[in-house]
């Protein structure tokens, strides 16, 4: 009776082995989502959330099971959201969060677990300099240098030679600052303001007048989602009549409605996403960002598409590249799989997304270049592609 226990026991095993090598499914892939919903960056992380309902629910054979939870723009959340996932839930990879400081916040628990994340947060310190922290950690959006140095480029040549600058008395405002002084110097341009506000402030009156009392040709915005169009309006209302710019962080449809004709003609660098329907055939993202365009506009209705939306759109196909790769290595829940998934998003090559073309290295977790921004400018409260 024994001997045919360990025979059946035996063959039970061999079966196991047989099965992950002949490609048999194994357990769910788990991933757990973690956005702002909720709190000053919901018009951020609502689009990103609708966007993981559309996610393949399959791939390669496997089923795969989204965790979605809300974060409430707040880091500490991010952190409860982010050890649940990945103690309680046991998932095999982590998207998010929303934003910058939620991002970083997560950093030492995928490494701390060895699961891998993509952050859907524009910083590039959630990814440099890379260290063995970071090397379990990706994101989707573009580094802010990219934009910066568009920004810089569109105001050199404008005539731009001094800039006031006004951001997030966060992460993101910090490095938008450190970044764009970076290419405001290559481009001979002075910065000669540096201010600084909360997300959920009410007034920025103190910082308009001091920004305005230095006379700059131009003003950098560097805020997120709709708390971005505070500074803009209260500048409009003090009569400011210089050039307008603000980052790739507002460029979604409800930053348009909540600032209103104060932000006509602003200019922002962003993502090809924002403008699809305006880009030449010949651009290489315009077919990867319209398949996404499409898909989102079908299940949430014309008009309703996001750029950060798009940022969860590409961690999931970063994943659904990835995943394959790694199934062939071990099995999901386990940490041979979960390395082999990180090894997997590490050799991305060539990969179009909804805002550009994904090429990743052990140095380069971001993997996005110039094909992944264009100028925007407001008009008639509409995004349009800027002809210069």
């Amino acid at each position: 009776m024994k001997s045919a226990l360990r025979w059946i026991s035996a063959a039970l095993v061999a079966a196991g082995v047989c099965a992950a090598y002949s490609g048999a499914a194994f357990g769910d892939v788990k991933i757990g989502i973690t956005v702002s919903a909720t709190g000053p960056a919901a018009s951020l992380g609502i689009p990103e959330k609708n966007t993981s309902a559309l996610l393949p629910k399959e791939i390669a054979g496997q089923k795969i099971d989204y965790i979605v939870l809300d974060d409430a723009t707040d880091s500490t959340q991010a952190v409860k959201n982010a050890r649940k996932l990945t103690s309680e839930d046991h998932v095999d990879a982590l998207i998010g969060s929303t934003v910058v400081p939620n991002s970083l916040a997560m950093i030492d628990i995928a490494n701390e677990t060895q699961t891998p994340m993509i952050s859907m947060a524009a910083a590039a310190s959630i990814v440099e300099p890379m260290d063995a922290k970071r090397s379990w950690v990706f994101k989707t959006p573009q580094n802010d240098i990219l934009m910066a140095t568009a920004i810089a480029q569109h105001m050199s040549n404008h005539g731009v030679k001094t800039v006031a600058f006004i951001g997030f008395s966060d992460a993101y405002g910090e490095s938008w600052f450190k970044e764009f002084s970076k290419a405001a110097d290559l481009a001979k341009i002075k910065v000669v303001a540096n201010e600084r506000f909360a997300r959920n402030d009410a007034s920025v009156t103190g910082q308009v007048l001091k920004m305005m009392s230095q006379n700059p040709d131009a003003v950098l915005i560097a805020g997120a989602g709709t708390p971005a169009a505070l500074p803009e309006k209260t500048l409009r209302e003090r009569g400011f009549k210089g050039k307008y710019y603000q980052t790739h962080g507002v460029a979604n449809n409800d930053f348009l409605r909540v600032c209103g004709k104060d932000c006509e003609g602003t200019y922002l660098p962003a993502g090809p996403l924002l403008v699809a329907d305006q880009l030449p055939d010949s651009n290489p993202v315009k077919k990867s960002s319209l398949a996404y365009k499409h898909a989102y506009e079908g299940a949430n209705g014309a008009g309703s598409i996001s750029t950060f939306g798009g940022h969860a759109w590409d961690a999931g196909l970063l994943l659904q590249r990835a995943i394959p790769i790694a199934l062939k290595k071990g099995q999901p829940g386990t940490p041979q799989f979960r390395d082999a998934l990180r090894a997997a998003l590490e050799s991305t090559k060539d990969m179009p997304g909804s805002h550009g073309i994904f090429n990743m290295s052990a140095n380069d977790h971001a993997g996005l270049d110039q094909r992944a921004r264009v100028m925007v400018q407001i008009v008639d409260g509409k995004w349009k592609l800027a002809s210069d």
